[in-house]
């Protein structure tokens, strides 16, 4: 829209009267299409519009190498009573860097804000935005068609969850990381090699820290320049949708960080976070609090949660520490909280957000995912709305991965004492749609890597890696797994280095890696494995109670058929023959998977394929099994066809 000043100069403005109000309202879900920096054309003048909010700001001026950095010399204009400051500058072009210098109402205030709308920033240390379009030319149509089918519930979920500066690095070249263009065919081919269907990036929004990995953002619409452009990051997209890869990332709308050009303090004010230190400042990070009272602040947030989806095709976010935004008390001490309108601990206003914000996802996006990482008890997190949920998808199983990582971290002469480590999930395992979590989080701050934990022998270590590993793909539940894992990396993770690929020089590690490469094509070609995940008729547990063996068997079961796949699991090096397990039914059972097969570097235990079943009533089965259970092991057995 063009607008006549008095002054016959001609004005830009992107903002209609239904913008602002939806605007002020909380529920513009699309600001990224007007606000921030849109370059255009006017008759024969090439400029770029502006566009900020700011409220208590006297003066709002733009910057940049445009104008040698001149702090007054390019100002906006108030946008009536919105809050917004917007102007067209003329001869500003694709590549510009700029900065807002706001002067405050209060006391005079002045400082140079980054863009909060920018789709674009310096490569950091530096902390201008940079003019940018957002064009791509994608060809990922074919995987857009059938995102749906891929994403849903009943649907094999294998996460592969990575932390794209430390994949892998140039070591000839100062140890720098791949830049998303050299990323995305490696990547790319490495994933679906593997047979993992979605990959989950650690943040990718622009960051100023490094070492947060991303977690503490300033650039909510900008993908971090340390690794290319918005359109190289839309082509490593692109080349993951079409392998068939989907992309899944973490977006972090529940703190920010107090850098000075970043939205703390915006206009001399606390704008976007609390102005109270027993609401705005979460203790564990020193980070500010979104203040999901005011409405622009969910507009703001809504819209970045949709920009992703939409310019960027993600199949999904993983909205990260859901806890801290649902509880007023989270990590505080008494007296150092707000207690809400009813005197309680629950965040209303971020509760109310939540549901607004998965309610306008899955009203655009009905074929993505949205997964909260919620590490406590809170109810329903996975439920519709209109059920009184917060209205995920799915939810991290953060219980599963402590309560597994302990257990496996024992000397197996002990486990049987804790035996209901691994049993007490399924009290619980269908009361949300769950992610299966081995995740960054335990592998660092001296917490190791995943083999690292594990206890006995070299060799033991990777036989109860196989195990665990095993344990997940078998149980219910979508599977999420971080990079190394999938090979052993023996070393804690660490963001400045790469992984060490070299371990796949040794059989071990060349083992872990096919053991995971078929768990994935299993789980993925098996129906049993996968379309109850989220439905307790997918799940039969055969004997849940051998604790003194340590050993559990379930039945995993189909929905669109009646196949099911026995699981028996073994979490002691002691191999135990002819040990008798109730099914169903009559006939062949085969064993498909076992991860002592020496293909994995185990030590060839097995039962030659699979074992008959006889007419011998056990476990409450009309029929059994007399197997043989490799040491630290677990098998896998397809039933026969059903009749």
């Amino acid at each position: 829209m063009i607008e006549s000043r008095h002054d016959s100069t001609p004005t830009v403005t992107l903002l209609d009267a239904a913008d602002l109000h939806y605007f002020n309202e909380g529920t513009h879900s699309r600001l990224y299409e007007k606000l921030g920096a849109h370059p255009l054309r006017l008759g024969e003048t090439q400029g770029t519009y502006f566009a900020v909010w700011a409220p208590n700001a006297a003066y709002v001026y733009v910057m940049g190498d445009f104008n040698g950095w001149q702090k007054d010399s390019h100002p906006l204009q108030p946008r009536g009573q919105s809050g917004i400051w917007e102007g067209f500058l003329a001869g500003v072009e694709v590549g510009s860097t700029y900065k807002y210098h706001i002067v405050s109402k209060q006391g005079g205030y002045r400082v140079d804000k980054a863009d909060p709308y920018g789709f674009c920033h310096e490569v950091s240390p530096r902390t201008a935005s940079v003019v940018a379009e957002l064009w791509h030319n994608w060809g990922d149509q074919t995987w857009m068609a059938e995102r749906a089918r891929r994403n849903a519930l009943a649907a094999p979920m294998a996460i592969y969850e990575i932390h794209l500066g430390s994949w892998r690095r140039v070591l000839e070249e100062g140890n720098r990381p791949l830049s998303y263009r050299e990323l995305a065919p490696r990547l790319a081919e490495y994933v679906q090699r593997l047979g993992f269907t979605h990959v989950e990036f650690l943040p990718v929004m622009e960051h100023p820290f490094y070492g947060s990995w991303g977690y503490e953002i300033t650039g909510f619409f900008a993908p971090t320049s340390r690794y290319g452009t918005p359109q190289d990051f839309m082509y490593l997209i692109d080349t993951l949708h079409q392998r068939g890869i989907g992309v899944i990332l973490d977006w972090v709308p529940s703190h920010f960080p107090n850098d000075e050009h970043g939205l703390s303090f915006f206009d001399g004010t606390h704008l976007y976070e609390h102005a109270d230190p027993r609401q705005g400042i979460q203790p564990d990070w020193n980070t500010c609090v979104f203040n999901y009272g005011r409405q622009e602040v969910q507009s703001f947030l809504l819209s970045s949660g949709l920009f992703w989806l939409d310019v960027y095709h993600v199949d999904g976010l993983r909205v990260d520490a859901v806890a801290s935004m649902l509880y007023l008390d989270y990590s505080r001490q008494p007296g150092m909280w707000i207690p809400n309108a009813y005197g309680g601990r629950e965040n209303l206003d971020a509760i109310a957000f939540l549901r607004r914000f998965n309610t306008e996802v899955f009203a655009r996006y009905p074929d993505v995912q949205t997964i909260a990482e919620e590490s406590t008890a809170w109810p329903m997190v996975s439920r519709p709305t209109y059920v009184g949920g917060l209205g995920f998808g799915l939810k991290w199983d953060m219980g599963w991965m402590h309560d597994s990582l302990e257990y496996m971290s024992k000397d197996p002469i002990y486990r049987k004492f804790h035996h209901h480590a691994l049993t007490f999930r399924l009290l619980y395992a269908f009361s949300e749609n769950f992610v299966l979590p081995l995740s960054h989080d335990e592998m660092v701050y001296g917490k190791g890597s995943l083999l690292s934990k594990m206890p006995g022998s070299d060799a033991q270590k990777y036989a109860n890696l196989r195990l665990l590993l095993g344990y997940m793909y078998a149980q219910a539940g979508k599977k999420l797994l971080f990079m190394g894992g999938e090979f052993g990396q023996w070393r804690e993770w660490n963001h400045d280095t790469s992984l060490d690929w070299q371990l796949l020089a040794y059989t071990p590690h060349t083992g872990l890696q096919r053991w995971v490469t078929d768990l994935n094509r299993l789980y993925c070609q098996t129906p049993a494995l996968h379309e109850g995940d989220c439905d307790p008729a997918g799940f039969a547990w055969i004997d849940c109670n051998d604790a003194e063996s340590s050993v559990l068997s379930f039945l995993r079961q189909g929905l669109s058929s009646r196949q099911s796949v026995l699981v028996v699991g073994n979490f002691t090096p002691e191999p135990r023959f002819n040990y008798r397990i109730g099914v169903p039914r009559a006939g062949m059972w085969r064993e498909v998977l076992n991860s002592d097969a020496r293909d994995y570097d185990g030590n060839g235990y097995g039962n030659l394929g699979g074992v008959e079943a006889s007419p011998v009533p056990y476990h409450g089965r009309p029929y059994s099994l007399t197997l043989t259970l490799p040491p630290l092991a677990i098998v896998f057995f397809v039933s026969p066809v059903a009749e």
